[in-house]
């Protein structure tokens, strides 16, 4: 039987969602990304667009999540948190992003899956436009270590963050999956 709780990380232009969405169907686990926002959203009585902005956000400020309401940034991350916990409790679940990885740091049915490939193959799978492609992955990755500093205080990310890191540079995806299913075995 596999691991219940499948989080997958990615780099943009990795192939991260296209390997969650082969890697639930091939587990018959539902796959959830933005399932995340909604839940929390939902949670907490706000417009998915106002939890969507928190993740951008500096901690400390009010967001408006509503016509004139106002929500410490802080009390939506939790909502986002709270929100990948109870999806992960639900078992058969592949969590693509929010860094669920790390909210579910500790957990032993979880198998935390970093996808990752050099800036040039993943500039490759993006545009014919490399200097828009080689700004939007900079940008990109910038975000990516951001969200982890401010989450989680994450001020470097490390293969040693995670159970099992698949390089996609030379591995397709349906190869990838097969590596992610064995250690999930």
């Amino acid at each position: 039987m596999p691991t219940p709780v499948i989080c997958l990380s990615h780099a943009d232009g990795a192939g991260g969602r296209e390997i969650g969405e082969l890697l639930a169907e091939r587990l018959g686990f539902r796959y959830v990304d933005d399932g995340i926002v909604v839940a929390a959203a939902g949670a907490g009585q706000l417009y998915p667009e106002a939890v969507a902005v928190a993740e951008t956000r500096e901690a400390g400020r009010k967001l408006e999540v509503d016509f004139h309401r106002f929500e410490p940034t802080e009390r939506v991350r939790e909502l986002i948190r709270d929100a990948i916990r109870g999806t992960a409790d639900e078992g058969n679940v592949v969590i693509v992003a929010h860094a669920a990885s790390f909210a579910l740091e500790g957990r032993a049915d979880v198998l935390r899956v970093l996808v990752t490939a050099p800036m040039a193959a993943r500039l490759d799978r993006l545009s014919a436009d490399g200097r828009a492609a080689a700004r939007s992955l900079e940008q990109s990755d910038k975000a990516r270590e951001q969200y982890l500093r401010r989450f989680y205080g994450v001020n470097l990310e490390l293969p040693t963050h995670y159970d099992l890191v698949v390089n996609t540079e030379r591995l397709a995806a349906d190869r990838a999956v097969d590596a992610i299913v064995a250690a999930a075995g």
